[in-house]
């Protein structure tokens, strides 16, 4: 199995397409091509990670943050980037990051967050939008339901938690082939018109390709005709954050408490406390400070996540309880996300979750 196999499975969940403008995911050293030996998950991809791969037999690390970020000019090991480089690529030893990606999708790092929380009717906090696309394509009568089957099975017709959906409409086409054409109805040099169904559906922006393969496999005409549209609609699916519910509704102490055993919390940083019953939980796993409005607007009582400024902890407006638990702990979980998602794909292959704790921040108690 090479690693080109296994990043195109999780690229298949996390689409690289859905990370942010900044980010920097996807294959950072090695090659595609190269066979996997083994996998290790990590939350970050360090130079003590990479010995871990070497002492494990294991040349692929995917890891949640890119070791590489910006630019790298020079390569001399005068800093934990540029040594971490070094080695993996002394070692061949390939780092995939997968990234803003997993953020941005519901089942990703913040629904492992909320599985923890044992958080209800989960939805993604702030949906994206000119991720959807719909198609229009023109068909028989005849053929149209094994071309609608074909779509549907590529992927296309989901809307939140509904599938297969589609419009249809009857109307008359016409066309005329030319010299050397074969048409599926009609004769070469004669107007034709034929009843057809314009057909309708939406679909995610990444299985575009996916889509339009199967579109003019089964569509019987040589020549397909088809539009595709960049939609504005929010896609529910994907974006930034998470917001669920708590089975039954606690107290503030009694939920930072929850916190605290869930994600094994030494301490919280927390706003002012409310006097009210605490049930809808909004999350954003590591720096989510820019989701605070978002948090408020739909009606949170509590706002987890890191990296939250000083400043920023004012913002909370007596409205809800920001809490502030750490990047690296909020994100921790996400070694054990990527390592079930692997292990499921690839029973018989060596998956394994890193040894190291990767957290550069300690807190004397």
């Amino acid at each position: 199995m090479n690693i080109q196999d296994i990043t195109s499975f999780l690229e298949s969940i996390a689409p690289a397409s859905l990370q942010e403008s900044y980010d920097n995911a996807g294959l950072l050293t090695g090659s595609a091509n190269w066979e996997c030996t083994g996998i290790i998950t990590t939350l970050d991809a360090t130079e003590a990670v990479v010995q871990e791969a070497i002492e494990k037999n294991c040349n692929l690390i995917v890891a949640h943050h890119p070791i590489i970020f910006g630019g790298l000019k020079k390569i001399t090991g005068k800093n934990y980037v540029e040594k971490t480089i070094i080695a993996a690529i002394k070692n061949d030893i390939a780092i995939y990051a997968i990234h803003t990606n997993l953020d941005n999708i519901l089942t990703g790092v913040n629904g492992k967050m909320a599985q923890l929380l044992g958080l209800l009717n989960q939805r993604v906090l702030q949906p994206k939008k000119g991720i959807l696309k719909k198609l229009v394509t023109f068909v028989p009568a005849e053929q149209a339901i094994k071309v609608r089957d074909a779509l549907f099975a590529a992927g296309a017709g989901q809307i939140g938690n509904y599938s297969e959906c589609s419009f249809t409409v009857e109307g008359e086409g016409t066309f005329k082939g030319g010299e050397g054409t074969d048409p599926f109805v009609g004769t070469p040099g004669l107007r034709h018109m034929n009843t057809e169904l314009r057909l309708e559906m939406i679909f995610p922006a990444w299985i575009e390709n996916e889509l339009l393969k199967a579109l003019l496999a089964t569509h019987p005409y040589e020549e397909v005709a088809y539009d595709i549209f960049l939609l504005e609609n929010k896609y529910q699916q994907t974006g930034s954050g998470l917001i669920g519910e708590l089975t039954e509704a606690i107290s503030s102490t009694a939920f930072l408490q929850q916190l605290k055993n869930v994600f094994g919390l030494t301490v919280i940083r927390h706003t002012p406390l409310l006097d009210k019953a605490v049930k809808k939980i909004a999350l954003c796993g590591g720096a989510g400070s820019f989701l605070i409005g978002a948090a408020i607007a739909a009606g949170a009582d509590f706002y987890v996540t890191g990296d939250v400024k000083y400043h920023e902890f004012f913002d909370a407006n007596d409205q809800l309880v920001i809490a502030d638990i750490g990047h690296f702990e909020s994100e921790q979980y996400t070694v054990n996300l990527l390592f079930d998602i692997l292990r499921e794909k690839f029973l018989n292959f060596a998956v394994l979750k890193t040894g190291v704790k990767t957290n550069p921040v300690h807190y004397f108690v």
